[in-house]
């Protein structure tokens, strides 16, 4: 037992240094008050937490929530026919998952403002389709929600595809056959066979992928050209332009504290035995 703790001691050590002890600064912050010219200044208070009741901030938190719920489903309406497809694949399969990880050989960055060239007015979308005599004037397809959405869908698709195949992967490939022996449809078959047995990775893709889609602010700044403010965003804003230190630490705080709770929430129905 001694040994175990000794071999988990520098793992401990790493989180004490990177985690906890920025999360205890940034917990002391959002109690105080913003200094004159920046910074944090005494005395104690609750104001920052009072001020996230605004409307304002209550829309920001609200379209976070709905545009990492809306990437979600989108990643998962598209993540699990391609991971089905790569699990029936027997020739090229690991070519084709080579491909969904290619992406990350390349920067985010350099990705996001790739999609800036495909999108904007003279881009090579609208460029093809004005060519093409299809539209006359550009398209409006950059600096807006959609545009962020697409963004938060391609950047983050490839956490959602990869637990689903890897759930899928385990699966016996004679429930299908069971399935059609009894009677089912192939699509009956896969929503009801398939789909319920693959629900952890299902979980699994949706947790990495909504986390990171919620709390996302190089999209939106990108894409959205700053029309589309998120709570990422925000946070930011607040601690570099507005140099308010104990809001924007307020804020990163509560959003800490409602995805854990969500986090919980979901965690706890998964574990409760069916009856």
């Amino acid at each position: 037992m001694k040994l175990r703790r000794w071999f988990l001691f520098p793992a401990w050590l790493w989180m004490a240094l990177l985690f906890f002890a920025p999360f205890v600064i940034v917990l002391a912050y959002s109690f105080l008050t913003r200094g004159p010219y920046g910074g944090v200044w005494g005395p104690w208070t609750l104001e920052n937490y009072q001020r996230l009741f605004d409307p304002l901030y209550l829309t920001i938190l609200m379209r976070s929530f709905a545009m990492a719920a809306a990437a979600t489903a989108l990643c998962l309406l598209f993540a699990f026919p391609a991971a089905l497809f790569i699990v029936r694949a027997t020739r090229h399969r690991n070519l084709y998952l080579q491909l969904v990880m290619l992406p990350f050989w390349t920067s985010f960055l350099v990705r996001t403002y790739a999609w800036m060239f495909l999108l904007r007015d003279t881009g090579l979308i609208n460029t093809a389709l004005e060519a093409a005599g299809i539209i006359h004037d550009p398209l409006p397809l950059l600096y807006n929600n959609g545009a962020v959405l697409l963004g938060l869908v391609y950047g983050y698709l490839p956490f959602m595809v990869l637990p689903i195949y890897a759930t899928l992967e385990r699966l016996d490939p004679s429930l299908m056959e069971a399935a059609a022996d009894l009677g089912a449809r192939p699509m009956a078959a896969i929503l009801r066979v398939i789909v319920p047995l693959a629900k952890p990775g299902i979980l699994a893709g949706s947790v990495l992928v909504f986390i990171p889609c919620l709390g996302a602010y190089l999209t939106p700044d990108l894409l959205g050209g700053g029309r589309t403010v998120l709570v990422g965003n925000l946070v930011q804003n607040q601690f570099t332009g507005a140099r308010d230190w104990p809001f924007g630490s307020a804020v990163s705080i509560t959003l800490m504290a409602l995805v854990t709770v969500l986090l919980w929430v979901l965690l706890r129905r998964e574990s409760e035995p069916l009856v």
